[in-house]
């Protein structure tokens, strides 16, 4: 059976897509067969893939259960990585779900008839602690957080941390955190090595050993419909994402 992670931050603008788009392509480069779920109402990881956000089917039908993940499942131009688009339509069922009974399983019921397909399945997660994160985190075994190296990255985190607490106790016991990503991490400054000194003291077990840099090839690389690995896998943000992808399997 596959391993299903979350990619969440209630914060925008952490890197959660960009991780989550380039985590699934290393992985699958690897030789793993890869599943990119986009629950996030932008479509960002779906447009990062090359991949119109008006796809006749999304996410968003799977959790209204009008559609099987299969039958939304779409392959990419990346051998071994498959995607479950998403589409502006996701965002009705920020309104939608909370009306329903039960609705917080409904992606982990979902993955339930595929998971087995994949060895690792990614939930991009939008940026908040709605109740499409809340499928998210009710549906993964594991949760990846990325961190931006600034100082308001961190005052988010005691929050995703409270509601993980939450999810476990009465939704999802066998959730953990696999760990924290820094991103965005600009050595130079005195700001990040500050926030990256602070969150290693306080979560030492939890903090990956990998960091993400700031890299021009990362932010240009889906305006080709590309992850970086496949627009420069030379860069410095590319080499950072196959030693993530490392990390994140030597962590099981």
């Amino acid at each position: 059976m596959g391993t299903v992670y979350a990619l969440a931050n209630q914060k925008g603008g952490v890197g959660k897509t960009t991780t989550a788009v380039n985590l699934a392509a290393c992985v699958a480069e690897a030789g793993y067969d890869t599943l990119l779920v986009d629950i996030d109402p932008q479509a960002n990881a779906t447009i990062a893939l090359g991949i119109a956000k008006d796809a006749p089917r999304t996410v968003y039908d799977v959790l209204i259960g009008d559609a099987t993940l299969d039958e939304v499942v779409m392959p990419t131009t990346i051998e071994r990585l498959s995607l479950a688009p998403a589409g502006p339509d996701l965002a009705g069922a920020t309104v939608e779900l909370p009306r329903t009974s039960g609705s917080e399983v409904r992606l982990r019921e979902a993955l339930g008839d595929v998971r087995d397909k994949y060895a690792f399945t990614l939930l991009d997660c939008p940026p908040s602690l709605g109740p499409l994160t809340v499928n998210a985190l009710v549906a993964a075994d594991r949760v990846i957080v990325p961190v931006q190296a600034e100082y308001f990255a961190l005052e988010g985190l005691a929050g995703l941390l409270d509601t993980l607490s939450l999810v476990q106790r009465d939704l999802n016991p066998r959730l953990t955190v696999a760990g924290m990503l820094l991103t965005m991490y600009d050595g130079r400054t005195r700001l990040a090595q500050d926030v990256e000194r602070e969150i290693r003291e306080h979560f030492p077990e939890l903090v990956f050993d990998t960091v993400i840099p700031r890299n021009v090839r990362v932010g240009e690389a889906p305006s080709f419909g590309k992850p970086v690995i496949h627009h420069d896998p030379h860069c410095a943000g590319a080499d950072a994402y196959f030693e993530l992808a490392k990390e994140v399997a030597a962590r099981g």
